[in-house]
């Protein structure tokens, strides 16, 4: 959590603040969270985050935080976050789980909110099903499975978006290797970004 008021904006934000009409203070945030601007426009910065991920305001949201002028940030180490949990899970409730944790994002060229894996511990973020066959035998040549999103997709309907309060879902009935995985892994490459 951050407190607007306790952010002094540089020139830099100041001037791209008045070309996105936000908050300077914000802009600040967003720009330190960053590593580059994709996008800005009236209404609208797109970044790309410091952890990898593409998203608007470099994730920095106001919903759901108390207090006037208090915004949230992305963890810093949310991979290192997931795998502190899955370890205290571990020694308190003596099961062996893969953690997730997740937020909300919109995406290009779709409209609605969807959940999506910031941090991932103990079990793949991505599932490689290259050389397997389809239902005709033919072998599938590039399809792997953002299983992290997906599971953090599922989870989102349930925890919600505005004021439902359910900060943790349980997934049970997965049958998978619970192995070393990270919300890295499925951040594309940027020399594959084709949109670019």
């Amino acid at each position: 959590m951050v407190a607007l008021n306790s952010v002094k904006p540089s020139a830099e934000a100041q001037a791209l603040a008045l070309k996105v009409d936000k908050d300077p203070r914000l802009v600040e945030l967003i720009l330190t969270e960053s590593v580059e601007i994709v996008r800005a426009s009236p209404g609208l910065l797109v970044v790309r985050h410091r952890l990898g991920f593409t998203l608007a305001n470099a994730g920095i949201d106001a919903s759901n935080v108390t207090g006037e002028d208090q915004v949230l940030l992305l963890p810093e180490a949310p991979d290192e976050s997931a795998e502190n949990l899955r370890r205290g899970i571990k020694i308190a409730a003596e099961k062996n789980v893969g953690v997730i944790i997740s937020d909300s994002w919109g995406r290009p060229w779709r409209l609605g909110t969807v959940g999506f894996a910031i941090g991932v511990a103990g079990l793949p973020a991505v599932v490689d099903l290259c050389g397997q066959p389809d239902l005709d035998g033919r072998l599938l040549e590039t399809t792997s499975i953002g299983l992290a999103d997906e599971l953090a997709a599922a989870a989102s309907l349930l925890m919600g978006q505005a004021d439902e309060g359910t900060p943790v879902i349980v997934i049970r009935g997965l049958s998978l290797p619970l192995e070393a995985g990270s919300a890295k892994d499925l951040v594309r490459p940027h020399e594959t970004d084709v949109f670019r």
